[in-house]
Formats: C-alpha cells, structure tokens, sequence
C-alpha cells in the first residue's frame, strides 16, 4: 500500500473511499456513483493510491485519460504510468486506454481495474479488458444514473458502494443551484424513431430543423446574459444554429480550430453560445458556464446528466445554471426533462415542465412541490384505509410517517436486492418499529439506511414520530431529546393535548 497524503477530501469523498474499501470485502464489482463536478477523478485517484498490488484506470477518450493522469499528479506528485497506442508504461497506478487494451494481453497484471464513465463497461470493448482479470477487484465510476441504466450495469456489477445525489450536493454548495424554464415551442417528436433504447440522431435532427429559427430566437430572448452551451444531435444542425445567434461558434470533432474555440469560450463573458454535436458529454469542464440547452432529447438519464453537467460547477459570480427546455411533444416514449434529474416519476416530471412555463423556477423547489401534492394524496389514501392498530408501522405508512419520497418509488436493481428480506433484517427493523414482513432484501436495505443515518444524528424515533403524530404535531425534523420531553409531557396529563400550552 502506498503511503498517506495530504490531499483534502470533501466529506462525502472521505465516505465514498472507506464505502468502496468496505464493500469490496462484500462484492468483487461495485459501482461508485457521483453527479457530475463532485470529484469523481479525486475519489477514484485516492482508491487508487491506496491499493496493493497494480491498479488499472481505464478510459476511452483522450481527455479523460490525461485528466486522471494530471489530476493524480496534482494529488501526489508522481504521474502514473499510460497505456495508448504506442506507450506501454506500467506502473503500480497506470491509466490505460480501452481501445488499445482491447487488442493486447494484459492477463493478471493489475488486481485492481477502475472504470471511469462505468456506462460504458458492459460495451464489447470493456468486456474484452475485464475479461482478462477475472481475479481483480473492479469499481465502477458513474454519474447518476436511471433505473434502466442500473439495470443493465447490474449484468457485470454487483451493487452500488456509494451514492451522492444531486440534490445533496446542490444543498450541501458542492454544485450550484440549477433553475428551469420551459420555452412554449412545441417540438413535434412522434415521428422520431428510437434505436437501442434511445431516438436515433439522424431522425431527431430531421424533425428538429424547422424548428432551429425558433429555438435561436429563445436563446437569445432568454440567455442573453448568460453563458451557454447547446447540444445538438448532429454537426450540421449545431453549425446551422450557431449561424443564426450573432457571435456564436461551433466546434466538433474534426474541428481544427478546436482548442481555440475552447478557449475563447472558456474566457468569454455573458452572451457567449457555444454550439456542439455531442462532443462536450464527457472530459470537457468550462464552470463559468450557466446556461445549457438540450437539443438531443434522450430517454437515458445518464447522458442527460452528462449534458447538464457541463453548467452544475461551482464559479464566482454565478448564481445558478439555467436549464432551458422546450415542449417535446412525444405521445410514444418518454424523455428526459429538467426535473429528471432528481425525480424518476412522471407526475412529479410533467408537473414542474407545467410550472416551469410562467417563469425560471427553482428546480428542486418545484420537484418538492410536487412531491408534496402525491404525499399528500398517498396520506389521505390512508387515512381512508380501515385503521388497524398496530405496534409496528407498515412500510407504506413509514414512507408517510418519515416524510420521504424515495421509499415510496423504490423498485429492486440488482439481483442481490429482489430476494427476500431475512430473518436478521426482519428483526432489526422490528426493534425501530418496522414490520418488515414480506418485503424484498433490497427494500430491507433501504429502510434500514433511513433508520440507522437519523438514528446516528438523533433524532426523533418511527415511534416517537406516529405517536406525535396523533396528537397533531409534526416532530419529523424534532430529536429524540424533543420528542422524549413531548410525549414525558403529555403522559403526565393523561395524553390530553389540549391541557398543554403549546
């Protein structure tokens, strides 16, 4: 193992590198999951160093390879070895090139393999290298992804070490505030054939096009004094718009004027527009910029992350990231919008694209509005329920009790997580208060995570909280001291509410 460092971790990268060293005494594959511009390189780069033996960090792009290499460097001073094309540097951290592994035999030389943007580990290519190290330890690095995503990582990992959302970190000040406002353009996408999951760029370029006049006039009435980077499913419709909106470049991959166009963005000031064809998605980070417009409608998250992450970086002087969002109309398939980032159901979604259209909007604001209005309507469903006294509280009245969204939504991923719950989980979650009779390990898990985090940060038990509960009060946010004196309180007046002065 190589030695200490220095090197100053945020706090949830201090979680994230002992959850992975953990799990790893569990699982033999995890993933780490990270938004975008929360560190990922950092976190992944400290595991790294860490580690006996040789460790693999594996990339499929130029930047992102070099960016790992510098970023470890910066960390501690020592450049890790490169494998890419002509270069065959080993060292006891190396970062390595999918495309030129994939044709060569590495078999055993590193016992533990890191694979950054994890989306793409279960591609042909991957597989290729990680077949060659069956023995190895592998982590997954990942933004955000949907349950579809999940899914299909859960074919080659075995579960999710850590997990840092959006709105965590937007809360915490890691990532800036993102606002929303949905432009009434109605795009008409119905005729746009889906491929492998997602629309096809040459059928979405076709039925965008008409549109483009449209779309540049929005930018301009909306971003003006913004900084803002549109992506576009095709290079002939990001050099077609770029040439309506006064002053704004293009740039691709064959772009010999690449690096300059960059650069001039990366300094330019509000009112720059920076148009592109899907090339920005990944190893490209400009944190001055505030404004991001999705011309490529996705039905994956994941990518849809990627895109907005380009805007969500902390800079000084910025007070939010402006999503700009037009109405798709596609009666087919469902899209990625705005609120997709933090909400995975439909209601929610299509209720923050209708407020959306009056003005900009607070995105995590609107999805908890939104969210209110379905607790709201699950408690009165409830509460019309025939009561049943009971000790213990059933999940469905948990999620109510605890306030929490996200029980109410949960579905299993990974194979581990559909078995069922067992005798050990059954009996813990009995001793907070829970009957979980009949629900799925993954299910157990989850609950289990909720209890224990407002157990270590003491505050007011499942128990406590439904007896409160009954006697009108809301103690969800109280601790367990609070709580305590409230209930010692009313017992001493023979639980009548009305003889205490609240």
């Amino acid at each position: 193992m190589m030695s200490s460092h220095s090197f100053k971790l945020r706090p949830y990268q201090l979680e994230a590198v002992r959850a992975i060293n953990d799990k790893w005494s569990e699982w033999d594959r995890e993933l780490l999951v990270l938004p975008t511009g929360c560190g990922k390189t950092v976190v992944f780069n400290t595991v790294a160093h860490q580690r006996d033996g040789n460790t693999l960090i594996l990339a499929h792009r130029d930047e992102l390879i070099e960016q790992a290499r510098d970023k470890y460097f910066t960390m501690y001073g020592e450049l890790p070895g490169k494998i890419k094309a002509d270069e065959n540097d080993i060292r006891q951290v190396t970062v390595g090139s999918v495309q030129t592994m994939c044709r060569r035999d590495y078999t055993g030389q590193f016992q533990t393999i890191i694979v950054d943007e994890a989306h793409h580990a279960i591609s042909p290519s991957y597989q290729t290298v990680l077949n060659q190290f069956p023995e190895a330890k592998v982590l997954g690095v990942t933004a955000t992804p949907d349950r579809g995503d999940k899914r299909s990582l859960a074919r080659y990992f075995d579960g999710i070490a850590y997990e840092y959302g959006l709105k965590t970190a937007v809360a915490e000040g890691y990532l800036c505030p993102i606002t929303a406002k949905t432009i009434p353009l109605e795009i008409d996408m119905n005729s746009v054939t889906v491929s492998i999951g997602d629309f096809q760029v040459d059928s979405i370029a076709e039925s965008l096009e008409p549109y483009l006049p449209q779309i540049a006039e929005a930018i301009r009435l909306h971003a003006s004094a913004r900084k803002t980077v549109v992506f576009c499913p095709l290079i002939s419709i990001a050099q077609e718009l770029a040439g309506m909106i006064p002053g704004a470049r293009e740039v691709n991959g064959n772009s010999v004027d690449r690096k300059e166009t960059l650069d001039w963005f990366d300094k330019a000031g509000p009112g720059a527009v920076l148009c592109n064809a899907m090339l920005l998605t990944e190893g490209w980070d400009c944190p001055s910029c505030d404004c991001v417009v999705v011309l490529r409608p996705t039905k994956i998250r994941s990518l849809y992350c990627q895109m907005v992450g380009r805007g969500t970086r902390l800079f000084q002087g910025k007070d939010n990231l402006l999503l700009l969002d037009f109405l798709w109309m596609c009666q087919k398939h469902n899209l990625c919008r705005p609120a997709s980032l933090v909400s995975d159901n439909e209601e929610d979604i299509k209720a923050v694209v209708k407020e959306a259209r009056n003005d900009e909007i607070d995105l995590f604001s609107a999805v908890s509005d939104a969210e209110e209005a379905r607790r709201n309507a699950l408690a009165k469903a409830l509460a019309n329920q025939a009561k049943k006294k009971s000790k213990l509280v059933n999940p469905l009245e948990l999620f109510v009790i605890l306030d929490d969204v996200g029980l109410a939504d949960y579905e299993p991923t990974f194979k581990w997580e559909e078995a069922d719950a067992t005798e050990k989980q059954i009996q813990a979650l009995q001793r907070f208060g829970v009957d979980a009779e009949g629900i799925t390990k993954g299910y157990a898990c989850a609950i289990m995570d909720k209890l224990i985090n407002r157990a270590n940060r003491k505050m007011a038990t499942v128990k406590q909280i439904r007896t409160l509960k009954r006697f009108g009060y809301e103690p969800i946010d109280w601790t367990f001291e609070q709580a305590s004196r409230k209930m010692s309180a009313l017992a001493a007046v023979g639980w009548k509410r009305w003889k205490l002065r609240d």
